[in-house]
């Protein structure tokens, strides 16, 4: 049995022990798509530089040019400005540009670095367009604690269709928006989370919100035709986003508002449909590699436990898969310790523990090959004395793509 499962672990071999893109692109029928990257833990730079160094190597080797990662979409444009055309100063952007405090890390600031130096290149000339690295976000507006307004996405939605088409056909003016949004403080309350009644998502504005929404974006639609030519294709990209984004917000408000026993159920099911909407309008400009928490990339259904409830839900991972096939290629990432989280050596009968018994310090999994190895015998569930490390579900080995097995997670 150690054999057959050192049979399907390719060994990183360079100093930096970076995870070669070579090595996970053998593991595919096909250059996928959307490459996606999980982690089963946030705010490890270790595994940030890992997800660079194969970013760089998917760029240089395999003809990338974008990387997704889970952050506020809207926020995201602000780096992609940057990277692109070197608006703002990395400071400004590190700030404003990534959501969930995650501007702070060390490896996400050099990520968005190396791509605007690499877009420049060093004869200062800049890339072509069609060479250039692009960076979205593609986790909705959300917090764990609340969610933002609409404002922002409805009203730079109707800003592009106000200055492009004939007035008539707007269903609204932006005083009408701007009167039905109201304090922005209405819609981000903290403690609508945990009581729905201090929400306003289903309030009479709410409602007009949402059927105005649903007519800008109809209206958006049915002028593609003229748009595409009178803008940049960038510009009626963003416009596609800013829909995307104000009907989303707007969902996940209403079912804010909700008393239904559904109600988270349905509140991180639109969460992850949200993320699949931006996946699939990545998927459109060209290959990226996208990271994002392991359970939002799977192809199976993400579990989790909520004030003791029980909440099942589709994936963000799972929605794409079934629209992309093998366009879409998941590689888990599983770890041996994270001990200065109390995360220590794996039990040696659980996944973990098998994987932590190779030499190898890190190494990529064929997760079909390992599954057939393992046969009808699956290790033993491991369970994380920390609730911000989540293991891998050995039932799902099939699932992945392949493992991406780091044997010791180092403080940052």
């Amino acid at each position: 049995m150690a054999t057959d499962i050192e049979d399907t672990a390719h060994a990183v071999e360079d100093t930096a022990h970076a995870v070669e893109a070579a090595a996970v692109m053998r593991l595919l029928p096909a250059r996928p798509r959307l490459l996606a990257l999980g982690e089963p833990t946030h705010g490890e730079d270790a595994l940030l530089d890992l997800r660079n160094e194969l970013f760089r190597q998917l760029v240089e080797q395999e003809g990338y040019r974008t990387i997704a990662i889970e952050s506020d979409c809207m926020m995201g444009l602000v780096v992609d400005d940057y990277v692109t055309s070197g608006t703002g100063t990395l400071d400004e952007v590190m700030e404003q540009g990534i959501s969930h405090g995650w501007g702070t890390s060390a490896a996400n600031r050099e990520l968005v670095r190396w791509m605007r130096a690499y877009n420049v290149r060093a004869d200062n000339d800049g890339r072509p367009a069609s060479e250039r690295l692009r960076f979205a976000g593609f986790d909705g507006p959300l917090e764990i604690t609340h969610a933002a307004s609409p404002r922002q996405s409805l009203t730079a939605l109707h800003g592009y269709l106000s200055s492009r088409v004939d007035a008539d056909l707007l269903p609204c003016t932006a005083d009408t928006l701007d009167r039905l949004l109201g304090a922005d403080d209405r819609w981000t309350d903290p403690a609508a989370m945990m009581d729905p009644s201090r929400s306003m998502g289903q309030s009479a504005e709410a409602g007009q919100l949402r059927l105005l929404a649903d007519d800008l974006v109809a209206l958006l639609d049915a002028q593609t035709p003229h748009l595409i030519t009178a803008t940049s294709r960038d510009d009626w990209d963003r416009a596609r986003l800013y829909g995307r984004t104000a009907l989303g917000l707007l969902r996940y408000h209403y079912w804010m508002a909700a008393t239904s026993p559904a109600r988270m159920t349905r509140l991180v099911g639109v969460r992850d449909q949200m993320m699949a909407h931006n996946l699939l309008a990545v998927a459109a400009r060209g290959p990226a590699l996208i990271h994002a928490h392991n359970s939002h990339l799977q192809r199976e259904k993400s579990r989790m436990r909520m004030g003791g409830m029980p909440l099942e839900w589709w994936s963000a991972g799972a929605l794409v898969s079934a629209q992309l096939g093998e366009g879409y290629a998941f590689v888990a990432t599983a770890l041996g310790t994270i001990r200065h989280q109390g995360v220590d050596t794996p039990p040696p009968d659980t996944l973990e523990g098998l994987l932590y018994a190779l030499p190898e310090d890190r190494c990529v999994i064929d997760a079909p090959r390992l599954a057939t190895a393992l046969g009808d015998t699956r290790p033993a569930p491991r369970v994380s004395p920390w609730f911000g490390y989540s293991p891998l579900d050995p039932a799902h080995l099939a699932d992945s793509d392949g493992i991406v097995f780091v044997k010791d997670v180092p403080q940052s």
